[in-house]
C-alpha cells in the first residue's frame, strides 16, 4: 500500500508531460488505444527504492469555456481530499497567472504538503526567473523541464523523502478483498448484503491506516477483510467528475487489497472504466475476480454467459486468465461462489512453484517452441527461477535477454499458467543475462 501523489494546475503548463517524465512512459503522447484513454492518468513512480502513485488530474477536465475554472476547481478539490502531496505545476513563460493564483488560494486553505514546480526552465535565465513564483506560498520550489528531465531528480528526491512511510498492520493474516468498480454498478449493495444481516458476526478493526475501512467476514468457513472505501467521507460540496472520483477510490482500495472484486453491470455491458480500474489493479500485481452484477435483470438465451464472457475477453486481453463470475448482489445470487474464488486467487497469488518442477516445464516449452532468431543470432534460455516477491515473479537466464520480444514472453506466460495454477493473478516475467 502506497502514498498516492497528486499534479495539479491549470492547463498547457505541462502536466502530462511531466507526468510521462516521472513515470518514464510516453503513453499520453504516442498511444490512445480505443477504452483506454484515461487509463494514461495513473501511473507508478519507483524512485531510490521507493515507489507511489502519481495521478495527473488534468485529462479529466471538461474543457467546455462556462465549466473551465470550475471544472479546475474541482479537481484540485478532488486531489486535496484524496491525495497525500500535492504537486503544483506552473509555467516560467506565462509568469503568475489568474488561475494559478486561484488553485494556489485553494490549496494554501488545505493542510496538504505541496510542492510548487515551476515548468519549462530549460535554461539559466528562466531558472532565475522562477523564483518569482515564491509568491504563491506554496511548500518547496523546484525549477524543472519536464521536456529534458532538467531539475526532476532532485524533485523526485525531496517527493519520496517527505512522503510519510506507510506504517506496517498487526491484522491478522487473512486475505483483503476490495469490491471496486464504476459508481452505480451495486457496490454498496454487495458489501450490505455480505455485512448487512449479519452484522453481529462482523468486527470493524480500528485504527487501520488510509481511508479505507477494513471489517472482517467471517461466516460459510470463510474469513477475510472486506476493504471498504465507499462512502467514507463526505464528498467535496462540487460536482464532482465522477469518473476521476471513482478511479481514485479505486485507487486507494485497490492498493489496501490482495484480490479485488470487480464489478461489471451487466445492463450496461463492460465498459472503458471497467478496463481502467481492471488495468489499475493488473499494473499493482492484485488478483482480480471479475463479478458481472444484475444479472438477474438480464434476459438470457442458452449462449448468454458464453457471448458475455467472450465479450469480456475481448476487452481485457491479453490477460484473461481472471475468473467471472454472473452475480446478483440483491438476490445473492452466485455471491458466495465468487467469494470462495476470490480466496483461491489470494492463494494463486502466494504460490511458490519448486525450481525444478518449474524448469521441466521451461524445458518442455523451449523444445516445444525455440526463442526466434534475431540477426542470425540465437536466443538460449538456461533456466529460470520463481523471484522471492510477494506475487509470482519468474526470472529467465538466457544469453541474449535484449532479443526476447512480446510474443515470446506471453507464450511462456501462457505455459506457466497451463502448468500451474496462477488464475486470477498477473504475472511477472523478467530475462536476465546468465
Amino acid at each position: 500500500m502506497g502514498n498516492i501523489v497528486a499534479i495539479v494546475g491549470r492547463p498547457n503548463v505541462g502536466k502530462s508531460t511531466l507526468f510521462n517524465r516521472l513515470t518514464q512512459s510516453r503513453k499520453a503522447i504516442v498511444h490512445e488505444s480505443s477504452g483506454v484513454t484515461r487509463d494514461r492518468h495513473y501511473g507508478k513512480v519507483f524512485w531510490n527504492g521507493q515507489e507511489f502513485s502519481l495521478i495527473d488530474t488534468g485529462g479529466y477536465i471538461e474543457n467546455s469555456d462556462d465549466l473551465f475554472e470550475e471544472g479546475i476547481r474541482n479537481q484540485v478539490l478532488l486531489a486535496i481530499d484524496e491525495a497525500d502531496h500535492i504537486l503544483l505545476v506552473t509555467d516560467v513563460e506565462s509568469g503568475i497567472t489568474d488561475l494559478d493564483e486561484m488553485v494556489a488560494k485553494i490549496l494554501r486553505k488545505s493542510n496538504k504538503p505541496v510542492t510548487t514546480i515551476v515548468n519549462k526552465c530549460d535554461n539559466h535565465q528562466r531558472t532565475f526567473e522562477s523564483g518569482v513564483f515564491f509568491r504563491l506560498g506554496l511548500g518547496e520550489l523546484f525549477p524543472v523541464s519536464s521536456l529534458n528531465g532538467s531539475g526532476t531528480g532532485d524533485l523526485l528526491d525531496y517527493v519520496v523523502n517527505v512522503l510519510e512511510p506507510q506504517p506496517e498492520q498487526d491484522e491478522p493474516d487473512i486475505p483483503r478483498f476490495a469490491v471496486v468498480g464504476r459508481p452505480n454498478v451495486g457496490k454498496s449493495s454487495l458489501i450490505n448484503g455480505l455485512l448487512g444481516e449479519e452484522r453481529y458476526l462482523v468486527t470493524p478493526v480500528s485504527g487501520t491506516t488510509r481511508d479505507s475501512i477494513l471489517t472482517r467476514y467471517q461466516k460459510f468457513g470463510l474469513d477475510f477483510f472486506l476493504v471498504d472505501t465507499a462512502g467514507l467521507r463526505k464528498k467535496t460540496k462540487v460536482n464532482e467528475d465522477v469518473e476521476f472520483y471513482s478511479t481514485m477510490r479505486s485507487i486507494r482500495a485497490i492498493e489496501n487489497c490482495d484480490v479485488c472484486l470487480l464489478m461489471i453491470d451487466a445492463t450496461e455491458g463492460i465498459k472503458s472504466q471497467d478496463i481502467n480500474i481492471f488495468g489499475i489493479a493488473q499494473r499493482n500485481n492484485k488478483g482480480i475476480v471479475l463479478l458481472v452484477n444484475k444479472w438477474d435483470l438480464i434476459e438470457k438465451n442458452t449462449h448468454s454467459i458464453k457471448e458475455f464472457t467472450r465479450n469480456i475477453h475481448e476487452r481485457i486481453a491479453p490477460f484473461t486468465d481472471v475468473p467471472i463470475h454472473f452475480v446478483s448482489a440483491l438476490t445473492r445470487q452466485r455471491v458466495l461462489k465468487a467469494l470462495e474464488s476470490a480466496v483461491t486467487v489470494y492463494q494463486n497469488r502466494a504460490s511458490r512453484i519448486p525450481t525444478s518442477r518449474l524448469n521441466e516445464m521451461v524445458h518442455e516449452a523451449i523444445e516445444a517452441y525455440p526463442p526466434p532468431s534475431v540477426k542470425g543470432k540465437y536466443i538460449k534460455i538456461k533456466y529460470a527461477t520463481q523471484l522471492p516477491n510477494s506475487t509470482p515473479s519468474f526470472a529467465f537466464f538466457c544469453n541474449l535477454p535484449q532479443y526476447i520480444k512480446d510474443p515470446y514472453k506471453r507464450y511462456l506466460e501462457n505455459q506457466l499458467r497451463k502448468n500451474f495454477n496462477l488464475t486470477g493473478v498477473p504475472i511477472q516475467i523478467f530475462f536476465r543475462k546468465k
